[in-house]
């Protein structure tokens, strides 16, 4: 009999084919299950596993909880009136935003279990909305939440603290421990210890710990300290000795090395090449100090290529780069793959011949030539590593006097924006002072010159912009690799604190835990009755093909609530009341269905054909009917407030799921019960195949 069943899975027919679904549909259910239940499993695996004294155990899953919203979880909505009397009317959206992205921040300091914070524009009032679930002082969330934005512009401070007698001895004692620690590791690794469960046990390394220790795929660019110390080692070895970074102690695996591929062509090898440039910039480059126009710098580089040979390259990058530190390097870059220079400098040095120089190759930093010297594969290397980390005196001091306070605040700063490089169209922030910051800002820059300024928000460090030059005329630019939503998110934060906008308190509202299990429990019982009143509609009326939609419904629920626990979607009150909507709307697909194979029966066709053709003629009414309920869905998320979002989330997450719970679990499960039996059996088929 088992024969027969293995023959009708796996046999190269439309039946097989059925069955073949079907169980990937079981293993669906069960994973949904399990991640729906984990609770639940694992008490009934720990209660098998004690009643048969360890003989029996099944394996635990990782039990994922719900994430509960404030009307569930318990704890405070709080609402705030933003004060936009002083602020132009263009910048009024963008300061509201600044102050949310200020309060978000600082809600999470709170450890809230799902903060939601959102702004609200309605009537000329501008509000901020702060839900905070599960959390325990109100009082002094309020308090934090409350004060005004702090924008300060720092400056590197001059003296470090040194360490007393007793911190000396504090600093050593820590790195004795640190030493014996990783001799000890090392120690059981020479034994036979397993390295991955090691490094598990005693990485310091909170990146890769969890994974055994493995750095991943990398590259001497990538982490030149790292492979510096294990490229020497064959795969599979480890390091027998202890190996010291600038951070500790590290103990490193090889586990394999290659050669990489190129992504578009797999029987190409990426190449990494060595290579020095000569620099000339010119007035067109900001921050160029030569004072040479674009012509007179293109025509002395010329000249300077004409001379250049392989044998003179470094002495004449020397005298005559403009690049900061020539001098000392004589040009010389490295080794350095593609994606790590500008595109016409990397061009031209992967086009041209190993010990030849290039002709001029123009770049957003002025003319060069380059020198190529040498040419290789691009090796990687897979690295696991155990990382024992030492402290320095900072540790001990807490950085001493790192950053100090200038008088430059945010009260200073009139606006951020964000603003594009004229020579690259790349995002970067500009600031605009007032006349008191204006002059702030040029003494600061002036003293400050090839060194950092950081810009501090709420005491956390927003920005930390290398000075290249005194800036003067109350007119700035930050620029990095900044893509056009980090430099939007930088500008918003400086906006948070240089501009005047006070918040106040005016609604707070407090739900006590006992009535969010009291909401829950009540939801819960309303949407199993709900169910349990479908299914006894459903049977009754439709019989056979009524108990198989209530199968599909049942799956449909797992699916649903597994989701709702991977995405991880916020339970409200209002998203159960989506949940239990979409529980009709999926049986609303079965009954269309059902209505269009009594007529497809009533045409005189087969049954298995008259299934098949139900579903196909069914689905046009199903597919505009679920998508025009997803485009509520989709306009009430972007533009509602949190308890409606909430709401159009589980619901449209509901009519997804029940729109392939309807045409895949429902239709495998009625073709595979279809055949001569039912056909035979009309009251079993109930009023859905009478014709």
């Amino acid at each position: 009999m088992a024969d027969n069943i293995l023959q009708k899975i796996f046999q190269p027919s439309a039946r097989g084919r059925l069955w073949q679904i079907f169980i990937l549909i079981l293993i669906l259910v069960m994973v949904g299950g399990l991640v729906g239940a984990g609770t639940y499993y694992n008490r009934g695996a720990d209660w098998l596993s004690d009643k048969t004294g360890g003989a029996v155990r099944l394996p635990l899953v990782r039990d994922i909880p719900f994430r509960l919203g404030l009307d569930l979880l318990g704890g405070s909505q709080l609402i705030y009136e933003a004060d936009m009397s002083m602020i132009d009317d263009t910048d009024r959206s963008s300061a509201l935003d600044g102050v949310r992205d200020v309060i978000e921040r600082r809600v999470n300091v709170f450890g809230v279990s799902e903060p939601n914070v959102q702004t609200n524009i309605s009537g000329g009032e501008y509000r901020v909305i702060v839900e905070l679930a599960g959390i325990r002082d109100v009082n002094e969330a309020i308090k934090m939440i409350g004060e005004t934005p702090l924008l300060e512009f720092k400056e590197e401070g001059q003296e470090e603290r040194e360490l007393t007698a007793e911190e000396e001895e504090l600093l050593a004692e820590i790195n004795r421990q640190a030493e014996e620690t990783a001799e000890d590791v090392l120690g059981k690794l020479l034994a036979g210890g397993d390295f991955a469960a090691l490094a598990r046990e005693y990485s310091q390394d909170e990146a890769t710990r969890d994974a055994g220790g493995d750095l991943g795929w990398l590259t001497e660019q990538d982490n030149p300290e790292i492979i510096a110390l294990a490229k020497n080692l064959a795969p599979g070895a480890i390091t027998d000795d202890l190996k010291r970074s600038a951070a500790g102690y590290e103990i490193l695996k090889l586990d394999d090395r290659r050669e990489r591929t190129n992504p578009f062509n797999d029987n190409e090898t990426e190449k990494e090449a060595r290579a020095a440039h000569l620099l000339l910039c010119h007035d067109e480059v900001a921050g160029c100090a030569t004072g040479l126009s674009k012509d007179a710098a293109y025509e002395n580089i010329k000249q300077l290529g004409e001379t250049a040979t392989p044998d003179n390259f470094s002495q004449l990058a020397r005298a005559n780069s403009t690049e900061p530190g020539a001098d000392a390097t004589g040009g010389d870059l490295g080794w350095f793959a593609k994606g790590m220079m500008v595109k016409p400098f990397e061009d031209a040095v992967f086009e041209q011949a190993v010990g030849t120089i290039s002709y001029v190759v123009e770049t957003q930093f002025g003319y060069h030539l380059i020198h190529k010297i040498d040419e290789r594969p691009l090796v990687e290397y897979r690295v696991s590593r155990i990382f024992v980390r030492t402290a320095t005196a900072d540790d001990i001091t807490d950085g001493g006097a790192e950053w100090s306070n200038t008088e430059l605040t945010g009260k200073n700063l009139k606006r951020a924006r964000v603003a594009f490089d004229p020579n690259d169209n790349s995002p970067q922030v500009s600031l605009e002072f007032d006349t008191e910051g204006s002059d702030l800002f040029a003494d600061i820059t002036g003293r400050n010159v090839g060194k950092p300024v950081a810009i501090f928000l709420d005491g956390y460090p927003i920005s930390i912009p290398t000075v290249n030059e005194k800036i003067t005329g109350g007119q700035a630019v930050i620029s990095g690799n900044f893509d056009i939503n980090e430099a939007k998110l930088l500008a918003q934060r400086l906006n948070a604190g240089a501009l005047p906008v006070p918040i106040e308190l005016i609604n707070q509202q407090t739900v006590g835990p006992s009535l969010g299990k009291t909401s829950l429990d009540l939801s819960l019982r309303a949407g199993i009755i709900g169910l349990v009143f479908v299914a006894v509609f459903m049977v009754a009326f439709y019989r056979l093909p009524g108990l198989i939609a209530t199968v599909s419904l049942v799956f449909y629920g797992i699916l649903v609530l597994a989701i709702f626990k991977l995405w991880p979607v916020t339970l409200t009150l209002a998203g159960m009341a989506g949940f239990i909507l979409s529980i009709g709307m999926a049986v609303d697909a079965n009954i269309l269905i059902f209505s269009r194979l009594k007529e497809e029966l009533a045409l005189g066709k087969p049954l298995n054909l008259a299934v098949k053709d139900s579903f196909n003629r069914a689905w046009p009414s199903i597919r505009d009917g679920n998508v025009s309920t997803l485009i509520t869905c989709f306009i009430l998320v972007q533009f509602s407030t949190s308890i409606v979002k909430g709401f159009a989330i589980t619901l449209g997450l509901g009519v997804l799921v029940s729109m392939f719970s309807a045409i895949v679990i429902t239709k495998t499960l009625l073709l595979l019960v279809s055949g001569e039996w039912l056909a035979k059996r009309v009251w079993l088929a109930g009023t859905a195949f009478k014709s």
